[in-house]
Parts: structure tokens; sequence; C-alpha cells
């Protein structure tokens, strides 16, 4: 069970957190039943997220072993066998993707365009320059989808704002250049083909876009008429320093501490992130409630 559970890659699982996003913002997160079906979104994404992860080994497992550091994942040194790991694949994408379906169409259609996304991605995307990181980016918007589906599944229909999907798809594209940079000194072009056509500066002025959106759609959002009616306040724009800071501590890790292989695992490790991310939320929660 250890090399099955290290190849589903339980940290990378902290990016499925945005299936909250709904629920945050419907400003519901004290219906305990609302609460429990997001729980089971979040688990249903991390079950398919751990497939496809599975997938992305058993389909790299050649050239895995190759790679100095990738060679250890239990799939490419063998610790794992492909037969064992194709049928946890199984289980594992069967059973999430038929709890989505009892939960609803919708939701059910959310989770299938996430698998459908990943499977892309893992066979053609991920070799493609410029499309490999919109990819994931967009990989995170359908689990912001995802999350206000569940919520319209149980009879609360939840609208949300072009400004936080923009700003989702932004934010997940700069970390996911970020991964890139970082990858362009440590990895060997060889081992991935779309690095080939990418360059530090080509990375960095791409990024430097990337966070300025990010954080003006955020910016936008927290003032829009619309955001400001729906709750009542404008005092969202409060929260406005905690994601410059934290958006600017990670690229300040990726540029000057060779930092940013894994944004999870940042956002785990890193002490001044972390402080910065449950002091957002933290505010968001607070603001929200009304205080």
């Amino acid at each position: 069970m250890a090399p099955l559970l290290r190849s589903m890659r339980p940290r990378q699982w902290t990016k499925n957190l945005v299936v909250f996003a709904a629920l945050i913002f419907s400003r519901q997160f004290d219906q305990p039943r609302l609460v429990i079906f997001s729980l089971l979104g979040f688990a249903v994404f991390c079950a398919l997220s751990a497939a496809v992860y599975l997938l992305n080994d058993l389909h790299d497992r050649e050239k895995d072993r190759l790679h100095p550091v990738k060679r250890l994942r239990p799939i490419a040194s063998g610790e794992l066998g492909a037969s064992r790991a194709w049928g946890a694949f199984v289980v594992l994408s069967v059973g999430a993707l038929g709890v989505a379906a009892w939960v609803g169409p919708r939701f059910f259609g959310v989770a299938i365009a996430f698998v459908a996304l990943n499977t892309v991605y893992s066979f053609l995307l991920r070799s493609r320059v410029l499309l490999d990181v919109m990819a994931i980016a967009s990989g995170f918007v359908l689990r912001a989808l995802a999350g206000a589906e569940l919520l319209h599944a149980v009879g609360t229909p939840v609208q949300i704002s072009p400004w936080l999907l923009i700003c989702t798809f932004f934010l997940s594209l700069f970390l996911a250049l970020g991964k890139r940079r970082h990858e362009l000194g440590a990895v060997d072009a060889d081992h991935r083909r779309s690095l080939e056509r990418y360059s530090i500066g080509l990375v960095d002025r791409l990024t430097s876009v990337t966070i300025a959106v990010t954080i003006l759609s955020y910016s936008l959002y927290t003032i829009w008429p619309e955001t400001v009616e729906k709750f009542g306040t404008d005092k969202l724009l409060y929260t406005i320093p905690f994601v410059f800071y934290g958006l600017g501590r990670y690229l300040y890790l990726v540029t000057e501490e060779d930092g940013g292989g894994d944004p999870s695992e940042t956002l785990l490790t890193d002490p001044a992130i972390l402080v910065t991310v449950v002091l957002w939320i933290s505010s968001v929660v607070w603001i929200l409630l009304g205080h």
C-alpha cells in the first residue's frame, strides 16, 4: 500500500481545495449538509487526481527511469507493479465518477471534463509549449466550477463571478510557470520536450503578466458592484495585501531561491506562504460572516 499511496501523491491533493471556493464565497459554510457535500466533492477530485497521477507514471515509466529523481518513483523503480497500478487507476476513476454521477449530472459533467482534460494533457498537451501550462490552469477552473455544481446539485444555486474564474485561471498559470522556470534549471530538456521551447526570459515575461492579471482580477472582484451587493460589504478589498504578499513570496522563492519545483509542497513547507494563506482564509471568512 505504501508504494501505491506515494504514487497517488497525496501532497498534491491540496490543489483540490479549490472545490471549497464556491462554499466559502456563498457564505453558507455554516450549513452542515453543504459542507458534507463539498467534502464529498473534494474526495471525488482527490480520487480523480490520484488516478491521473497513476496514469502519468504508467505512461512515463520508461522516461522516468532515465531521470535522476523520477527513477525513484514506485512504478518506474518497479516497487509498484504496472498491473496493480492499472487496477488502482480503474478502481479510483470508476469509483469517483460513479459518486459524481450520483451527486448530479452537472457535477458529473465537470468531473468527466476534468478526466478528459488530464488525459489529453498526459498524452498530448504536456509536450506543447504554452498549451501545457494552460491545460494545468484550466484544471483549476474546472475544480472551482465543480464546487459550484455541487451546491447546485443540493438545491443551492451559486453563480461564480467571472472575475474569480479569471483569477483562478491566471493564479494557476502563474504557479505552473513558476514550476517550469524551476524545471529549466533542474531537468534535462530531453525528458520533457516542451522545455526545449521555453527559456527563462520567456517564462519571466509570462510570469510578470500572469501575476499582474491575478492581482488585478482579484482586486476588481473585491470592489465589483455585484460583489459588494451580494455580500453587503466592500471590506474584501482589505484581503488584497495577503494575495499580493503570497504571490510575491512565491515569485521570490522561484527567482531568488531556486524554489517552486512543486507549488503544493511550497504551500505546505514555506512558513510565510502557509501563514499568509491561513490569514487570507480567516479574513475572508470573518468579513463574509459580517464582522
